[in-house]
């Protein structure tokens, strides 16, 4: 028996894949041949999915990601500066791939807008951005292959984000500036870490920065090494002329 009523009438399941579908294709510029490594690309560890007894979450898209991300920007580098050496070449990577970065171009890309997370939006991590944005990478390759997922780091990152000029005098790490700064100097120095005690679901923790036992900066954030390059961040600007002339 027929129902003409039903020509017209969507599945739910079928319109959520056809919107997340539209979405997708605006990010990765492409029309997946399996959408299924990009929903798991997309959703936060907190569903607790599982597919055939595993986990069903980005974890892993995302290891693999940031795998083929250091190859692809080792690639770039390589063709880009034909008179870096190894360090250079590490430094020049080690900043393209910073967590900065991915971060600034998972938030243009409002990657956490598809995100399947029983997580509420306004208690995520800025780092949840640059997590992302290494599954998709995964998910891409997956999907198309090593050359689709250079594809899509080239026109999302490499193109934005690659300005070697630039890097060169970017600070990646404001407490290894520090530490080189302190031993160079034989000054003692120290990052006193402390877990503050609430109520709070989410964890934080305070870090003080001290010289010869005085205390320079203080850094607070949910994560230990955040909250330490805050506290290095704010140290290296109330230090930065004695450290500039040390350098010269």
């Amino acid at each position: 028996m027929n129902f003409p009523f039903l020509k017209n009438f969507k599945n739910k399941n079928n319109s959520d894949d056809e919107d997340f579908l539209i979405s997708l294709k605006s990010i990765i510029g492409y029309k997946p041949k399996d959408i299924h490594y990009f929903k798991k690309a997309f959703t936060h560890s907190s569903v607790r999915k599982k597919k055939n007894g595993r986990p069903f979450n980005y974890e892993r898209l995302e290891f693999l990601g940031d795998s083929f991300l250091d190859a692809i920007v080792s690639s770039f580098l390589y063709d880009k500066s034909p008179d870096g050496d190894e360090g250079y070449l590490t430094k020049m990577r080690s900043k393209i791939v910073s967590r900065d970065n991915l971060n600034k171009v998972g938030k243009e890309l409002h990657l956490t807008d598809l995100v399947d997370s029983k997580v509420k939006k306004k208690r995520y991590g800025d780092n949840i951005f640059g997590n992302l944005y290494e599954a998709i990478v995964g998910a891409v390759f997956l999907d198309k292959g090593y050359y689709g997922a250079e594809q899509f780091v080239h026109k999302t990152l490499l193109e934005n984000y690659s300005d070697l000029k630039r890097l060169e005098g970017k600070i990646t790490s404001y407490k290894s500036v520090l530490i080189e700064f302190c031993q160079k100097n034989k000054l003692h120095f120290e990052f006193k870490v402390k877990e503050e005690k609430s109520k709070e679901r989410i964890k934080h923790f305070s870090v003080t920065f001290l010289i010869n036992g005085k205390i320079i900066s203080k850094g607070r954030a949910t994560a230990k090494k955040k909250a330490e390059e805050i506290a290095a961040k704010r140290a290296y600007f109330a230090l930065q002329d004695e450290i500039e002339k040390d350098k010269n």
